[in-house]
């Protein structure tokens, strides 16, 4: 009975919903791996090796660049098709097994292997960042407008236990490969077996959403035919989903500040171990201070959900980016690894909650027949956001010979997003999707 009333004010009282859930745990162990705290590292060290730290970082970011440009031109049109065809749950375990394999396919990369690592890191950014597009895309088919916040919420904290998990048993590989039998000297083998150790964690927690969580059943708007070509359904949704937007207006402006301010929240995430890397941090203790993000993360994104409840989800994010623009400050000052230790856990206090706040935030702005479009065209802003703050690291390297400059700039993508998010209007834009869904129900 106390589990059952503990998952009930976490949100996750229903298997669906757990399982659901637990994607964020799945895919976190790549996120933080790959994303983060080893592939980052490695990439600088291994094939970008014979470049200078500042040209492995630009390269870096350059890749970053890419995959997200990608990642945002497919996924409107994908989104639409996925409503159109009902298929959002196929094509997120279809781009799950590209990232899968990609990451798997790390441990193939030598010293030098620029050409392989980049292509692979692309593949694998492509098929993980696309797959939790339609991944959040089933969020306002499964929990209702009163749970949404809670159970993105524990989304995210479940991801950050997973992701610290699986972060804590590579970086144990990686000091001490000794005691995994690799030898003293194993290092460089430790680190590649952490990349298909990711790929089969990633794929093996993903089981519990296919098998509880149902395909979205194919829903035909009034001016639609079950038998149109897929391909024209879905550019003809896409433009009726712009064309739409002027009905959603406060979802669009949502869109508009998240845009900018999570530029910011992504630059962090992305460039924070090539910075560390570049000023002369040790890798012994960028990987610990990712690992101390993980876990602080994870109270933190519930009593991010709980706040939410009492002030609401727009005044949390609000304090979120507050929170961000003294990281950014902090960070611009960093010259030690004790600081990066304060600056991993500022990020762990609001990264979570921030996120899980803006995906909740905008699922109650979306109708529910329009979820994998709507989402698509939040992965867009998502990824546009992303490809911004990794475009201006590269440039400022490449115009001053240092990122430090960039990180500080930052704190403009906080405080104009924060203002943009200050004139959403939330009970107006909810109001705006509860009716569409009542008037797709009524046709």
């Amino acid at each position: 009975m106390a589990i059952s009333r503990l998952l009930g004010r976490l949100g996750l009282d229903r298997p669906d919903l757990r399982a659901w859930a637990m994607y964020d745990w799945a895919i976190s162990g790549f996120q933080t791996i790959v994303m983060t705290a080893v592939f980052p590292i490695f990439f600088a060290r291994v094939p970008a090796a014979l470049l200078s730290p500042a040209d492995a970082t630009a390269r870096y970011a350059d890749l970053n660049t890419l995959y997200l440009a990608v990642v945002a031109l497919l996924s409107p049109v994908l989104g639409a098709a996925a409503d159109y065809l009902g298929i959002a749950r196929r094509l997120l375990f279809g781009f799950m097994l590209l990232g899968v394999v990609a990451t798997a396919g790390f441990a193939l990369i030598g010293p030098g292997d620029l050409g392989l690592a980049s292509v692979l890191f692309v593949l694998a950014m492509i098929g993980a960042t696309t797959s939790f597009v339609f991944y959040e895309s089933l969020l306002p088919r499964l929990a209702g407008p009163a749970d949404v916040d809670r159970v993105s919420s524990a989304g995210y904290a479940l991801g950050y236990i997973g992701g610290g998990i699986l972060l804590a048993l590579c970086l144990a590989a990686i000091q001490f490969p000794q005691a995994v039998g690799l030898g003293a000297s194993g290092r460089g083998l430790a680190t590649r077996l952490t990349f298909v150790a990711t790929a089969v964690w990633w794929i093996a927690f993903a089981i519990p959403l296919y098998r509880r969580v149902p395909e979205p059943p194919r829903l035909v708007e009034r001016d639609e035919s079950l038998h149109e070509n897929p391909a024209r359904a879905a550019f003809a949704r896409l433009g009726g989903t712009f064309r739409s937007l002027r009905e959603f207006r406060q979802a669009f402006l949502l869109l508009a500040a998240f845009l900018i301010y999570n530029d910011g929240i992504q630059t962090i995430i992305k460039m924070a171990t090539a910075y560390g890397a570049e000023i002369g941090i040790p890798d012994t203790a960028m990987m610990l201070a990712i690992l101390i993000v993980q876990f602080v993360g994870v109270p933190c994104a519930f009593l991010f959900g709980a706040l939410a409840g009492r002030i609401g989800a727009k005044p949390a994010i609000l304090l979120g980016l507050l929170v961000y623009t003294l990281i950014s400050i902090v960070g611009y000052q960093m010259r030690t690894a004790g600081q990066f230790f304060v600056l991993a856990a500022m990020v762990g206090l609001v990264q979570g909650g921030t996120q899980a706040l803006s995906r909740s935030l905008f699922a109650s702005m979306t109708p529910a027949h329009k979820s994998a479009e709507f989402f698509g065209f939040y992965s867009v802003f998502e990824k546009f956001a992303g490809v911004f703050g990794p475009l201006f690291f590269a440039i400022s390297i490449r115009l001053t010979g240092s990122s430090r400059n960039a990180i500080l700039s930052v704190v403009a993508f906080f405080v104009v997003g924060g203002l943009l998010l200050l004139f959403v209007k939330v009970d107006e834009g909810r109001r705006a999707a509860r009716e569409a869904e009542v008037l797709v129900a009524a046709s």
